[in-house]
């Protein structure tokens, strides 16, 4: 066999290998992930996250329309090709009017969740919407998405997000991964602790929340949804976001998808 030939079959084997040991994730406020998405807003959701491996989502209604609206969407996405699994948290321990469920979705033939997800219940007092926890492995390596949605910029939550210092401590032999919709830009002082551990935000000065008017085409209002990630174990190769109000004629069109738009990694 040539040198040639041979370089050619080593470089196939490396890039199989770097594709192999990528984990593409995506999380999704979805507003109000129930009754009030049609049919076709659903379709429209499968078709934007189905080249991920784990998406995790916020935002799904407690009643039993937003279970059967995650159940449509992987129904939907399980025609495109593609297996998927889900998981859907029990409500939050916050009050009826503020109380949401999560959910994770994912594709078995890339990741295989490891036991049991939950909502943690350590600062069940302390975090309104206490997080969701699942754990993941691939290429014999794990990870745990703490999926979260934090209360509301003038509720202060900073005063709920300070208590995430602890949960290295609390799960030492996780390799967490801090996910969704934070309310609060990556710059504030509460992501200090964590920054100190070597946590790294994937995201700076992104915006990802919609506004209720464009202005002179700036669609994007807030730097609230982002991904925390141990340096020291994780490596983001790509990244971005995914700004899919472009594809209605307006901002309000959009907005009966989401006021938040998706956001993406690639993780090694």
């Amino acid at each position: 066999m040539s040198y040639k030939i041979k370089s050619f079959f080593l470089l196939l084997f490396l890039f199989h290998a770097l594709a192999w040991s990528q984990i593409k994730i995506c999380s999704w406020n979805i507003e109000n992930l129930g009754a009030s998405k049609s049919e076709k807003d659903i379709a429209y959701m499968a078709q934007i996250i189905q080249d991920y491996d784990i998406v995790a989502l916020q935002e799904v209604v407690v009643s039993e329309a937003g279970e059967q609206a995650v159940v449509s969407l992987v129904e939907i996405l399980n025609k495109k090709g593609k297996q998927w699994d889900y998981v859907i948290s029990n409500s939050t321990s916050s009050n009826a009017y503020k109380a949401e469920r999560y959910a994770f979705l994912w594709k078995p033939g890339s990741v295989k969740k490891i036991g049991d997800a939950f909502l943690e219940p350590t600062y069940v007092e302390e975090i309104e919407r206490e997080p969701f926890l699942a754990t993941f492995k691939y290429k014999e390596k794990e990870i745990t998405l703490v999926n979260f949605h934090a209360k509301t910029k003038k509720l202060q939550p900073e005063t709920e997000i300070k208590f995430f210092k602890f949960f290295p401590a609390l799960y030492p032999d996780k390799n967490l991964v801090f996910i969704g919709d934070f309310n609060c830009p990556q710059s504030h002082t509460v992501f200090f602790p964590l920054r100190k551990m070597g946590y790294e935000s994937v995201f700076v000065n992104q915006k990802t929340s919609l506004r209720q008017k464009c202005m002179q085409n700036d669609c994007l209002a807030s730097e609230y949804d982002n991904i925390f990630f141990n340096s020291k174990s994780i490596q983001v190769l790509d990244k971005g976001i995914i700004p899919f109000y472009k594809d209605f004629s307006d901002i309000h069109q959009a907005r009966t998808i989401s006021d938040h738009i998706p956001i993406w990694a690639v993780l090694k």
